[in-house]
C-alpha cells in the first residue's frame, strides 16, 4: 500500500526526523513479547508504542491524524537492540586521531610502534592499543624485544590486565634485575633474572603514563558522541557502559544535558582505585547516586568490582593451573599459576554489602572459575542476610563455568552478562591452554537457559570503530550468529550442544537484556505503552540461512519514534 509514500520520503530525507509519531506498516513486526508474536504494523505516538496489529486496522487512524508513515514492503521490524557490555570512551578515542592497522602479529605491532615514533615527541609514551596474545599469529605474549624498535620513547603494549613495556619504559620505572616484587602486581623476569617487559597487573608502576593524554575534554565529548552514533547505525538503541568513573559520568551527563545522547545508556559504576579500603567504603556510602538514578535516557545500573583479570592474558583466576601452553601464550614462569584474584572473599563481601545497603544492583568481573566461585560465595552470604533473588545481581563474563556454579547461580537468582566475541575470537587459543574438556562449560549459554538463568548479550567493545572488526565487534547480528552457531575463527564449532535458538539469541539483545537493566517495563519488546525503540532490518532474521544472520544490516533505527538512522 503506497498511499503515504510521498509524505514518507519527504520526511525521511530530512534528517533528523523530529516527530515522535510514526506508523510502520506492511511488514513483519516481531514483538519479542512473551509469545514472540508477529504483526504487520506498529503505531508510535508521542515516542511510545500506541498499537500493534494489522495494517488495515492501524492505517485509517494514522491517515486521519496525518501521522508520518513508512511502508516496510515486507521488511522485518525488531525491538530496539541492546548491547549490555561496551566501553564506549576507550573505543571512541582509539581511532579518533587515525585509523588503526590490524595488530595481529609481532611484526604488525613493531611496525605500529615505528610509525607512532615518527609522529610522537621524544620522551612521550607510545601506547599500542588493546589486543591480546590469543589474537596474535605467534599465539605468544610479546616481550620488550618486540617493542624495542624505538630508543627515544617509552612504549606500552596494552593487553588489559597485563601490559608489556620496552627497555626504556623499564628504565624509567626503575625496574631491573633484582627489583623486588611490588605490593600489587608482578614483574616477570626471564631465566637470566632480567625483566622481560611483562607486567602482570603492573600498569601502576609506569611513571607519567596517561592513556587519554592529548585529548581535550571537548574532544572526548565529541568522540564519545560519535561512538554512540555508530552504535545506533548498528541497530542499537541502548547500551550498558560497563565501567564508568567520575570523568565518564561527567561526559555522559553533559551529553544528556545538551540533548546530545544518540541512544539510551545504562552506566555501571566502577570508581577509580582509592588510596585505601576505608576510602572505598566511604565513596560508596557518600555517593549521591545508585541503581536506577537517572531517567529513560541515562541512568545508573549496577556497582562493579573487578574480582580477577583476563582469560586471554592468563590473569583470570582459575580453579586449576593454566598448564604448559600458558607459559608460551601468557609468558608465565610458574607452572602452578592459576591467575590473579584482585579482591579476596572477605573484602569483596564488605564491598558488596556496603553497595547493596546503598541500593546498588551488584556485579563482578569474574572470568575464571575460581573468581566465579568467590563471587557466588559472597552472593550466598548476602542471601543469608536477606534474600537476593529479586535484586538482579549478575555475573559479568563468567567464561569458565561449572555445573555446580550454574546450579548455585540459578538457586540464588543470579543473572549473567555474556559476550559471544570471546568465544569466536579466543576459543582456539584457550583450548590449547585448557584442553578440550576444560572448555566444556566455556560460554555455556544452553546450560544457563535450561536452568532458568536470564542472560544478556553484549560485545565488550573497547577498541576500534568498525562494527565487525573492532575489539570486540559490536555488531549485534554478528554476536547473535556466534551464539547460535558456536562458531570460532578456526576449526569446528565449540561444544555445539551449548547453542541457542534464534529466538533466544534475539531475547539476549532485547527482553532479557532490558530485564538485566531494570528496564523491561520500558523497552525490550514492542508492546503498547513501551518506548518506541525499533530497528528495521534488510532480511528475515528467522527465515534467512543461518550463515546469513551475521550479514543482516539495519535499514532504519528508530528511538522514541524518531528515525535516528536510515541506511
Amino acid at each position: 500500500m503506497n498511499l503515504a509514500r510521498p509524505i514518507i520520503l519527504a520526511l525521511l530525507l530530512s534528517a533528523p526526523l523530529l516527530t515522535q509519531d510514526l506508523l510502520l506498516h506492511n511488514g513483519k513486526v516481531v514483538t519479542a513479547d512473551r509469545g514472540m508474536s508477529v504483526h504487520e504494523a506498529v503505531l508510535i505516538r508521542d515516542g511510545r508504542i500506541a498499537s500493534v496489529g494489522d495494517s488495515s486496522e492501524l492505517l485509517p487512524d494514522a491517515l486521519a491524524d496525518s501521522v508520518p508513515m513508512f511502508d516496510l514492503e515486507g521488511k522485518m521490524v525488531l525491538p530496539g537492540l541492546i548491547d549490555s557490555h561496551v566501553h564506549a570512551l576507550s573505543a571512541a578515542l582509539s581511532e579518533y586521531r587515525e585509523k588503526l592497522p590490524p595488530l595481529d602479529s609481532f611484526d604488525a605491532v613493531a611496525e605500529y610502534v615505528k610509525a607512532r615514533a615518527k609522529k610522537t615527541p621524544k620522551g612521550e609514551w607510545i601506547i599500542v592499543p588493546r589486543t591480546f596474545p590469543t589474537r596474535l599469529a605467534e599465539m605468544q605474549m610479546p616481550t620488550k624485544e618486540v617493542l624495542d624498535v624505538t630508543e627515544k620513547h617509552p612504549v606500552m603494549f596494552d593487553a588489559s590486565y597485563v601490559v608489556v613495556v620496552n627497555s626504556l619504559a623499564l628504565e624509567l620505572a626503575k625496574i631491573g634485575p633484582g627489583t623486588p616484587q611490588p605490593r600489587t602486581g608482578e614483574i616477570v623476569f626471564d631465566e637470566n633474572g632480567e625483566p622481560n617487559g611483562i607486567l602482570r597487573s603492573g600498569k601502576h608502576l609506569l611513571p607519567g603514563l596517561d592513556e587519554t593524554a592529548g585529548f581535550s575534554d571537548d574532544e572526548k565529548l565529541e568522540a564519545l558522541e560519535a561512538m554512540l552514533k555508530r552504535y545506533v547505525e548498528a541497530g542499537l538503541t541502548a547500551v550498558g557502559d560497563r565501567a564508568v568513573n567520575d570523568e565518564q559520568i561527567a561526559l555522559y551527563r553533559k551529553l544528556h544535558k545538551g540533548s546530545r545522547l544518540p541512544l539510551r545508556v545504562v552506566m555501571t559504576w566502577r570508581p577509580g582505585v582509592p588510596p585505601n579500603f576505608a576510602t572505598l567504603l566511604r565513596q560508596i556510602k557518600q555517593a549521591d547516586f545508585f541503581t536506577g538514578t537517572g531517567d529513560e535516557w541515562l541512568k545508573f545500573g549496577p556497582y562493579k568490582v573487578t574480582v580477577d583479570g583476563g582469560m586471554t592474558i592468563g590473569t583470570a583466576y582459575q580453579r586449576y593451573p593454566y598448564g604448559e601452553f600458558g607459559k608460551q601464550l601468557y609468558g608465565m614462569t610458574n607452572p602452578d599459576d592459576v591467575g590473579q584474584q584482585f579482591v579476596g572473599r572477605e573484602k569483596l563481601l564488605a564491598i558488596m554489602r556496603a553497595a547493596r545497603e546503598k541500593g546498588w544492583q551488584l556485579t563482578g568481573h569474574v572470568q575464571g572459575g575460581g573468581a566465579i566461585d568467590t563471587f557466588l560465595a559472597v552472593m550466598e552470604e548476602l542471601n543469608n542476610e536477606r534474600p537476593i533473588n529479586r535484586e538482579r545481581h549478575h555475573l559479568m563474563h563468567a567464561s569458565f563455568q561449572s555445573p555446580e556454579a550454574i546450579e548455585k547461580a540459578a538457586r540464588l537468582g543470579i543473572l549473567a552478562d555474556v559476550q559471544s566475541p570471546w568465544l569466536h575470537h579466543d576459543a582456539d587459543a584457550l583450548e590449547k591452554v585448557m584442553g578440550h574438556e576444560g572448555m566444556e562449560y566455556f560460554f555455556p549459554l544452553r546450560s544457563y537457559i535450561d536452568k532458568g538463568i536470564i542472560i544478556a548479550g553484549g560485545a565488550d567493545h573497547m577498541v576500534g570503530f568498525d562494527k565487525n572488526l573492532a575489539v570486540n565487534p559490536y555488531n549485534p547480528f554478528l554476536q547473535m550468529s556466534y551464539s547460535i552457531t558456536r562458531s570460532r575463527s578456526q576449526g569446528e564449532p565449540l561444544y555445539p550442544n551449548q547453542r541457542v535458538t534464534r529466538e533466544e539469541a534475539l531475547r539476549m539483545h532485547t527482553s532479557w537484556a532490558a530485564y538485566l537493566q531494570f528496564s523491561e517495563e520500558e523497552r525490550g519488546s514492542i508492546e503498547v505503552g513501551k518506548l518506541g525503540d525499533l530497528v528495521v532490518i534488510d532480511r528475515d532474521y528467522f527465515e534467512c540461512r543461518e550463515d546469513e544472520i551475521k550479514a543482516i544490516e539495519p535499514v532504519m533505527t528508530i528511538i522514541a519514534g524518531e528515525v535516528a538512522y536510515q541506511r
